[in-house]
């Protein structure tokens, strides 16, 4: 491989602008492609084969508005009257109806239906809730009339009646996370050109990240015109990309460096770089991909679409790293080498991160234990890790979505925002009817139960729904223990009164969602652990590497995970990130972290012990080996390490929960990995470890293919070509 790299990159140094114009073409194709045959974002989440999901699905066949609500968009509108008044005083009265009636004269809307005629005021008045139902599905409603309805409320408001809105219609806009990735672009450019010296050079790894971001989202919005691909699959490849495009570039860039340190010939530095860094791109990409497309084995469609998003933009990254960067960097010329270039090219003159090679390898054993009681402390928080989905409970309190919520549960009680949907159905309308209404009977007898709606059967009579109201919030314990009794007495009735007894609702949904991804999370670490542990074992021709790179993958993931656990459900430093609710986990973060992190630690292992490797292979000295390859590639690793952290930390601040929560999670993630695991505590296993690192059984390396990524094929012919220029 470092020979095709070797060569690869030679041809775009030499051949640089026809390898930058190649790109410009390329990138045009793809942003043609992605801005014409790009589809809709959706961010529908379903689980094939869950009770409730068979459930949606009969309700759509047998229901022309699907279970009880029109598939077009609504707002639920919320109103709270004054403290001292009720929504039925006069004044306050007159201005309800005069905004419901100023609602339907926008000719999108097809009902505009106040809490009076619906009958939904609260127990003492004061709070109640419409809805505004439009022609058109949600995503199709137009700006001019979500204005509209904004505009609207200052009917309700001049009258000094709180007014909240919700629903699928999202009228406000979308606050925060736009600015992101602008912000973490800004940090990791600041830290590029604080370790270049160079803001020119600093700006090559973030150009190149652009137009890989770029590229890997034009493809992902063709593919959205074929497929369907959810909003929040967007926001992880550009989070991603943006991350390993910039710590690719970053690889080869200081590759360069070292190398034209060492000669006069700068496209000879290059190309080198791009063989032997540039085999660590590839197989560290590799490994990214290969975390994200194991996402497939779960067999959920909204994991799918994100794993293989992501994964499209993490290719275009490793390919702008062998390709354009270097053409890149030949454009830099001479500027490319160190000015301090004598002090770079000896090596005996360790740096900051030798040193701390060197202490390491001194003491293995006292750092390898307290690296492993602070990973443990970290790890402790996830054994009462609760998980779920975001509503609108999690929410900012600054959003008018989340204050709904909460007037929601102020006046009809918190299970008000969690009601459950029992799907009856049999052969003949008669004995729909009969086992509905015992259903419905029995149900409301059952503990933490508000109400039961009477039976709403479709135009054949054979299939019935049921409206449960729980005394308790949506992720509430409770309501949960009356899901799972739900089922079981569904199923004795089932077999009384040959019936189908289904449950569904965004409650019922969250449970199996959670259940599925709980059941699915083994079976997706195991692949993804066997699939790394041949890859590794590939690149660096042992054993006890391999594994050890695994055992501190699972470190990293169950310690980000804790770190999860305190602020967003444990509530510590929750004021700290501005998280205004605690509450279970996003039920999907832990597979989706693992994904990730896997990918981004063996980003570390590779970018770090590939080094070690190449040094081991050159001196034959194993624990010299780990000292050289700490002063080569440390500062790379913890570089890139700063890097991600700015781009993951700046998604903490969002307002969304959802993408608060994986910000946080791959933070910590990326920090705890990189400067714990990979910088302290693999280096003190490896000097534990001495030339037993590197073992691998004879017949085992003859069945492995031979890749070579410490760029021995290419030694020779460089040696000779630095002997010449000398």
């Amino acid at each position: 491989m470092a020979e095709k790299l070797y060569k690869l990159g030679k041809w775009c140094a030499n051949n640089r602008w026809k390898a930058i114009l190649s790109w410009v073409l390329i990138l045009g194709l793809i942003v043609t492609l992605g801005l014409t045959f790009n589809g809709e974002k959706s961010d529908k989440i379903s689980i094939p084969g869950t009770e409730s999901q068979r459930a949606i699905d009969l309700l759509s066949k047998e229901f022309p508005s699907g279970n009880g609500e029109v598939e077009t968009g609504s707002v639920q509108v919320v109103l709270k009257a004054p403290e001292g008044k009720t929504l039925e005083d006069v004044k306050m009265k007159e201005a309800v109806k005069s905004f419901f009636d100023a609602s339907l004269k926008d000719q999108e809307i097809a009902a505009a239906m106040d809490p009076y005629t619906m009958g939904t005021l609260s127990p003492d008045k004061r709070i109640g809730y419409g809805s505004l139902i439009y022609k058109v599905a949600a995503k199709d409603v137009t700006q001019v009339s979500k204005d509209t309805v904004l505009t609207n409320m200052d009917i309700t408001q001049n009258a000094g009646i709180q007014t909240e809105l919700s629903g699928t219609v999202q009228v406000t806009a979308a606050s925060g996370g736009s600015s992101a990735e602008l912000i973490g672009m800004g940090v990791a450019f600041l830290i590029l050109g604080i370790t270049f010296m160079s803001m020119l050079m600093a700006g090559i790894p973030i150009l190149s990240s652009i137009i890989g971001i770029v590229a890997g989202m034009m493809l992902v919005n063709f593919g959205s015109g074929f497929i369907s691909i959810t909003g929040t699959a967007t926001a992880l490849s550009m989070m991603l990309g943006l991350a390993v495009g910039i710590d690719y570039a970053l690889l080869i860039l200081s590759r360069a460096r070292q190398e034209a340190s060492k000669r006069y010939d700068t496209t000879e530095a290059i190309a080198i770089a791009t063989a032997t860094a540039g085999s660590a791109v590839i197989f560290a990409g590799l490994t990214v991909i290969i975390a994200l497309v194991g996402l497939t084995v779960v067999n959920m469609p909204f994991l799918t679409q994100m794993g293989i998003a992501a994964a499209v933009t993490v290719i275009m990254a490793m390919s702008i790293a062998v390709t354009l960067v270097p053409a890149l960097l030949s454009l830099m010329g001479k500027r490319i080498i160190p000015k301090r270039r004598k002090e770079v090219a000896k090596p005996q003159r360790s740096n900051v991160f030798g040193f701390w090679g060197r202490f390491v390898s001194r003491f293995p054993v006292p750092v390898a234990l307290v690296s492993l009681i602070l990973i443990a402390a970290m790890c402790y928080p996830v054994l009462h890790m609760k998980t779920g989905l975001p509503d609108n409970g999690t929410r900012s309190t600054e959003t008018t979505e989340r204050r709904a919520y909460d007037l929601m549960a102020e006046g009809f009680g918190a299970g008000i925002n969690g009601p459950i949907t029992v799907v009856v159905k049999t052969s003949d309308s008669e004995t729909t009817k009969k086992v509905a209404s015992i259903v419905g009977d029995d149900v409301k007898k059952m503990e933490r139960v508000v109400s039961v709606t009477p039976p709403i059967s479709n135009p054949s009579g054979t299939v019935s729904i049921l409206t449960v109201m729980p005394s308790e919030g949506p992720s509430s314990d409770q309501t949960i223990e009356l899901v799972k009794s739900i089922r079981e007495y569904n199923a004795d009735i089932e077999e009384t009164h040959n019936a189908e007894i289904m449950l569904t609702g965004a409650t019922v949904m969250n449970i199996d969602i959670t259940d599925s991804l709980n059941d699915a999370l083994p079976i997706f670490i195991a692949t993804i652990v066997g699939l790394g542990l041949i890859i590794l074992a590939i690149v660096f021709r042992s054993i006890l590497v391999p594994i050890k790179a695994i055992v501190g993958f699972l470190f990293t993931i169950f310690s980000s995970l804790g770190a999860v656990v305190l602020v967003f459900q444990d509530g510590y430093l929750n004021d700290l990130f501005g998280v205004t609710n605690v509450g279970p986990i996003l039920n999907f973060l832990p597979i989706l972290l693992v994904g990730i992190v896997f990918g981004l630690a063996m980003d570390y292992q590779v970018f770090l012990v590939t080094r070690m490797r190449e040094d081991y292979t050159h001196s034959g000295d194993a624990k010299k080996s780990v000292i050289t390859g700490m002063e080569h590639n440390g500062l790379v690793v913890s570089v890139a390490a700063l890097i991600m952290i700015a781009v993951f930390c700046s998604f903490i601040f969002t307002d969304d929960s959802t993408t608060k929560s994986l910000g946080l999670a791959l933070t910590a993630g990326v920090l705890i990995d990189a400067f714990l695991v990979r910088m302290t505590f693999v280096p003190a296993v490896m000097s534990l470890m001495g030339k037993s690192a590197w073992y691998i059984p004879k017949w085992l390396d003859r069945v492995l293919p031979k890749v070579d990524i410490e760029g021995e094929s290419i030694a020779p012919k460089s040696n000779q070509r630095d002997e010449l220029a000398s």
